[in-house]
C-alpha cells in the first residue's frame, strides 16, 4: 500500500478525480513544456460527460492558460480507466511538440496506464486486511501502531489533515449562499448547526458537519479527500463531531485518522475509490467504511471489531450508483455524505456489541465491491446518464 499522504490530500473541490487529478496532471505537463505557445486537452469518458459540472475545464485553464483548447468527447472510453485525458503542447507554428495520455484514477491520483500511478511509492508490504490483521496479531499491536511502524513521520501530516477538516467544517457553518451551478441548491449546514446549538445532540452535529464539508466541496473550497472530494464530508463530519462534543483530544483523533487511512488504502489498492470506475460505493461507501473503523477504534474496539465495523459499512453500500444530477457534486452527493456519516457510527456501535467474529471478511467485501463496480452499467458511473440524473431530466420534460 502507498503512503497515507496519498490518500488524504488537501486541495480544492469539487472532485478529486475530475478537479484535483486533472490539475495535478496539467502541472506536470506544463513543467514538461514551459515554452509551449498553447495547449489542448481532450477529455474522454467520464471526464467529458461530467467535466463541466465538476469544473474540469476551469482547473485546466487555470493551470495551462485561458487560451487552452478543451475538447469533450464522452463517446471515447479508454479501456484502462474511464477518466482519460490527452494533453497536447503546440509551438508558435501550431505544431505538436509533445503529447501525453494520462488517467485520473481517483482520490486525486493519476496514472500513465501502466498499472503504476505516477506518484505511488509502496510503503506498507501487506496487501490486504487479513495480512494486516495477521501482522498486528503477531506483533501484538493495533492499527494505529501498525501505521507508525511504516510511516514514523505521519503524525505531522495527519495534523495538517485534521486542521484542514476542522477549518472546512467551521467555514461551512457560516455560509449561506446558494451553491454554484444551475441547480441552485441551498446550503443547509448552517441551519442544522443552529439546531445543534439548541439540542447538543451528536447525530445533529455529525449531520451538520458532514453537510458543511460537502457544501464547501461543492463550492470548490479547500477540503480533504477521504478518500475523495465527493465523499469528503463523511470522515470530516465524524472527526469534527467527536472533537467538538465528545472532547477527544486532537492526538487521539489523529490516531483514528491513521486507522481510517489503512481501511481506505486497502480498498484503493484492491478495488477502486473512483466513482467513474465503480460508482459511489467506492467513494461514499469507502468513506463510511473508514469512518466506521475510526469510531470503533475511538471507542476501544479490538482490531477485529474495527475490521468488522469497516466491513459492515462497506457491505451495506454495495451497488451504490454515482449519478450526479447535471454532473454537479451536489445531488445526491451532499445528502449522501450526511446520512453515511451517521451510518458509520451505527456500524461501529453494532460491531462493538460483538466480539468481532463474523462471516464475511472485509477483503471479501472489497472484492465484491470491485466486481459489482465492473458489472455496473456506465450510466451509473459518474456519467450523469442514468439513475437520479436521468430521472430529473425526464421529470423536467414532463
Amino acid at each position: 500500500m502507498d503512503s497515507l499522504k496519498k490518500l488524504y490530500r488537501i486541495g480544492n473541490g469539487p472532485s478529486s478525480s475530475h478537479t484535483m487529478g486533472p490539475g495535478y496532471a496539467a502541472n506536470i505537463f506544463l513543467n514538461r513544456n514551459p515554452n509551449a505557445a498553447f495547449f489542448q486537452v481532450n477529455l474522454y469518458g467520464s471526464l467529458a460527460a461530467t467535466g463541466k459540472g465538476h469544473l474540469t475545464d476551469v482547473v485546466l485553464k487555470e493551470v495551462l492558460g485561458q487560451n487552452t483548447i478543451i475538447n469533450f468527447d464522452a463517446s471515447i472510453v479508454k479501456s484502462y480507466h474511464p477518466n482519460a485525458m490527452e494533453f497536447y503542447a503546440f509551438n508558435q507554428d501550431n505544431q505538436i511538440i509533445d503529447k501525453w495520455l494520462v488517467y485520473s484514477v481517483g482520490g486525486g491520483q493519476i496514472s500513465d496506464g501502466t498499472n503504476i500511478c505516477s506518484d505511488c511509492h509502496l510503503v506498507y508490504p501487506q496487501k490486504n486486511m487479513q495480512e494486516v490483521l495477521d501482522y498486528c496479531a503477531s506483533e501484538k499491536i493495533n492499527f494505529y501502531e501498525y501505521v507508525l511502524r511504516y510511516e514514523k513521520d505521519i503524525l505531522e501530516y495527519l495534523s495538517e489533515v485534521f486542521d484542514a477538516m476542522v477549518n472546512t467544517v467551521e467555514n461551512g457553518f457560516v455560509q449561506e449562499e446558494v451553491l454554484p451551478g444551475p441547480l441552485k441548491v441551498k446550503r443547509r449546514a448552517k441551519a442544522v448547526y443552529q439546531k445543534f446549538l439548541t439540542n447538543h445532540d451528536l447525530d445533529t452535529l455529525v449531520i451538520a458537519s458532514a453537510l458543511s464539508a460537502s457544501e464547501e466541496n461543492a463550492s470548490g473550497k479547500i477540503v480533504v479527500t477521504a478518500p475523495t472530494c465527493g465523499a469528503c464530508g463523511v470522515v470530516a463530519g465524524v472527526i469534527y463531531a467527536n472533537y467538538r462534543l465528545h472532547k477527544y483530544s486532537k492526538a487521539t483523533l489523529l490516531e483514528a485518522l491513521a486507522v481510517g487511512g489503512v481501511i481506505g488504502n486497502l480498498v484503493k489498492q484492491n478495488a477502486s475509490i473512483s466513482g467513474a470506475e465503480v460508482g459511489c460505493q467506492g467513494e461514499v461507501g469507502v468513506a463510511c467504511s473508514m469512518a466506521a473503523g475510526m469510531v470503533a477504534y475511538l471507542e476501544g474496539g479490538t482490531n477485529k471489531q474495527v475490521e468488522y465495523a469497516a466491513e459492515i459499512a462497506l457491505e451495506h453500500h454495495l451497488g451504490m450508483t454515482c449519478d450526479p444530477v447535471l454532473g454537479y457534486v451536489q445531488i445526491p452527493c451532499i445528502e449522501r455524505n450526511a446520512l453515511s456519516s451517521k451510518t458509520a457510527i451505527s456500524c461501529a456501535e453494532y460491531a462493538l456489541l460483538t466480539n468481532g467474529e463474523h462471516y464475511i471478511s472485509f477483503d471479501s467485501v472489497v472484492e465484491s465491491m470491485r466486481q459489482t463496480g465492473m458489472d455496473l452499467k456506465e450510466a451509473y458511473k459518474e456519467t450523469s446518464r442514468g439513475g437520479l440524473a436521468k430521472a430529473r431530466i425526464n421529470n423536467e420534460k414532463n
